[in-house]
């Protein structure tokens, strides 16, 4: 099976893609395109995984950070800059292809064509409320892209319908500002239900940045396509797979 590779117009022309978890080599809990390293996958089948999308991307390499769920983005120079504890990541160096790792929490892609900067972000719920997208933009500016020609795409994430959470969570999001409360939908009981798309929207928006959308698809949702580590939790599984997001410089 080939891959699957989702892309958004937003971002063009720069070469990028939201890979779905068609086309890979791994079987049970994580048939399909599993591209990540920490899990509990055969690592000769993860690399061969990983291969599918470098050879799709035209790179020899994908650089991607430790992502610890934090609001830190770091500047990648060269490929050995890979593997720091971060959750976002930018460069303006020709020929990189960074990369971000993700199963429910927000893959965003960010360009600057004009200015030759792009970045990449893991957005869960925690780095979204610490600003780790702010971060990945002014990381972006830093290096000489303009706020106002950065655009980005937010990947296949959890959606609202499928996001419970509870009490605790929502006083998180008012502590931080009260008007984040439409991002919560009434659940059962005591429960919430999260728009985590939208609130990252909305952080990309009040960050001054061109333009910022989502690409509309729920991990949880559609299980053929996506990896989910909150579906695979209500499965009872022993792990879940990690799909991959990239762009190209």
């Amino acid at each position: 099976m080939t891959l699957e590779i989702l892309t958004s117009d937003t971002l063009a022309p720069i070469r990028h893609g939201f890979f779905t978890r068609r086309g890979g080599a791994s079987s049970g809990i994580f048939e399909g395109l599993n591209c990540g390293g920490g899990s509990s996958d055969q690592a000769e089948i993860v690399g061969i995984n990983r291969a599918r999308v470098a050879q799709a991307m035209e790179t020899d390499t994908l650089i991607g950070v430790h992502q610890v769920h934090s609001a830190d983005a770091v500047v990648i120079h060269s490929p050995e800059d890979g593997g720091q504890k971060a959750d976002g990541l930018v460069t303006n160096t020709p020929g990189l292809t960074l990369t971000i790792l993700t199963a429910d929490c927000q893959p965003v892609l960010f360009a600057d064509p004009e200015g030759g900067v792009i970045g990449a972000a893991h957005a869960g719920w925690r780095g979204a409320l610490d600003g780790v997208l702010e971060a990945t933009v002014d990381a972006m500016v830093d290096l000489g892209a303009k706020r106002g020609r950065i655009v980005a795409t937010i990947g296949p994430s959890i959606s609202q319908r499928a996001y419970e959470v509870g009490p605790e969570f929502l006083d998180d999001f008012m502590a931080e500002d009260p008007q984040n409360a439409r991002f919560f939908a009434n659940g059962k009981g005591d429960r919430y239900l999260f728009d985590l798309p939208s609130y990252g929207l909305h952080r990309l928006r009040s960050a001054g940045i061109a333009e910022a959308n989502w690409t509309g698809h729920c991990t949880y949702s559609d299980p053929a396509r996506f990896f989910s580590y909150r579906r695979s939790t209500h499965a009872n599984e022993a792990d879940y797979g990690r799909l991959i997001s990239a762009i190209r410089l």
